[in-house]
C-alpha cells in the first residue's frame, strides 16, 4: 500500500471524516502532519498543493485534495485502486 499523508489540524470535522473514510477502506497507517502544531507545515502544505485548507490528502505522488475530493474519488470508484487494493 502506498504512503498515505494527510495535512490536518486537530478540530478539522472535514480531517475528521477524511481520516475515517480512510481508515474504512483499509488505510492503517497515516502519516499526519499536524499544522496547527507546526505552522511551518502549513507554508510547505501550501507551496505544494496551492491551497490553504485542510485536510489536504497524498496517496504516494497522487495528490487527492480535501475531504470532498476524497468523497468524491471514492464514490467514483478511484480511490481502493488508489490505495492498491481490489475494488
Amino acid at each position: 500500500m502506498p504512503t498515505v499523508k494527510i495535512y490536518a489540524t486537530g478540530s478539522c470535522p472535514y480531517c475528521i471524516r477524511a481520516k475515517q473514510l480512510l481508515k474504512e477502506r483499509g488505510v492503517t497507517e497515516l502519516e499526519e502532519i499536524r499544522v496547527d502544531m507546526l505552522p511551518g507545515e502549513r507554508q510547505a502544505m501550501m507551496e505544494l498543493t496551492g491551497r490553504r485548507t485542510v485536510p489536504q490528502i497524498f496517496i504516494g505522488d497522487t495528490h487527492v485534495g480535501g475531504c470532498d475530493d476524497l468523497v468524491a474519488l471514492d464514490g467514483r470508484g478511484g480511490l481502493l485502486p488508489l490505495l492498491g487494493r481490489a475494488a
